[in-house]
């Protein structure tokens, strides 16, 4: 394995780490490396390039729940209980990130090869990221007033399901699943951190199932000589994730939605001039 595949896997786990969780659109980024990409893919077949994408997504995934490792423990009931038979934290509960989950899930069933079909293009991706934009100025222009859920715990049954249909948004590529959830939530009087915090404990079901179906598909493309390459990756994409997380849920709530609206209006600009 040489030193630019390993450069490549490193980048290109970057890229995933950074833009997977952020309201800016992991596909439109994926789209800026693919030069690089298609070098590697010089090296590797389709089927190997493939599963490398799941693999470096797995690695932004183990970034979630590292960083939100107690509140899973209370969504399993894994948490220890006291004597007095509580169990301390978060009051969030399973049913809701499931309600949330529900109707991406039907629809992105339903029409799951229309979407493979039809939307997955450059242009339809520069629509998603201009239409998401214009989402999330709306969220920060128009959201009402004061927050009235200040933290994930009070999410209410209701504004989960509301909070799931947004999400059925990013089903079109280029919206970006946190981009449209935060901005529901926001819309919906959830404060951004509590949007931002139900936004990534529901994308690690939805992420964690996808990944593991493909990679149990496409397990044998995972061979010794590929195996530096794909660690590279995952263990970029883990990091840079990890470190992009933390520094964005502390500062969400002070910087808002707008520079990452205007920064992918600039990035669609970006992607238009580069690639039409």
């Amino acid at each position: 394995m040489d030193l630019w595949s390993m450069f490549v896997a490193f980048v290109l786990g970057l890229v995933e780490g950074l833009t997977e969780f952020a309201p800016v659109s992991s596909t439109g980024h994926m789209i800026i490396v693919d030069d690089m990409w298609l070098k590697s893919k010089e090296m590797f077949s389709p089927e190997v390039a493939n599963t490398f994408k799941v693999v470096i997504q797995l690695g932004s995934i183990l970034a979630v729940v590292i960083v939100f490792k107690e509140r899973f423990f209370d969504l399993l009931g894994l948490r220890k209980r006291t004597a007095g038979g509580q169990a301390p934290g978060p009051k969030l509960k399973l049913a809701q990130v499931i309600v949330g989950l529900l109707p991406a899930a039907v629809l992105g069933f339903l029409f799951e090869d229309y979407i493979d079909k039809y939307l997955f293009s450059v242009n339809t991706v520069l629509i998603g990221l201009v239409a998401g934009a214009f989402l999330m100025l709306a969220a920060d222009w128009f959201r009402p007033g004061r927050p009235k859920v200040e933290t994930v715990d009070q999410l209410t049954y209701k504004q989960a399901f509301f909070i799931g249909l947004f999400q059925c948004i990013a089903l079109w590529p280029g919206f970006s699943r946190s981009g449209s959830t935060i901005s529901g939530g926001v819309l919906l009087g959830l404060s951004h951190r509590a949007a931002s915090d139900f936004t990534f404990i529901m994308a690690v079901p939805v992420m964690l199932g996808a990944s593991c179906l493909s990679l149990m598909k496409h397990w044998q493309s995972i061979t010794l000589d590929v195996l530096p390459f794909f660690a590279v990756g995952f263990i970029s994409a883990f990091v840079f994730a990890l470190l992009f997380i933390r520094f964005f849920l502390k500062l969400i709530d002070r910087i808002k939605l707008v520079p990452f609206a205007l920064y992918r209006i600039v990035l669609a600009a970006v992607l238009y001039m580069a690639l039409m």
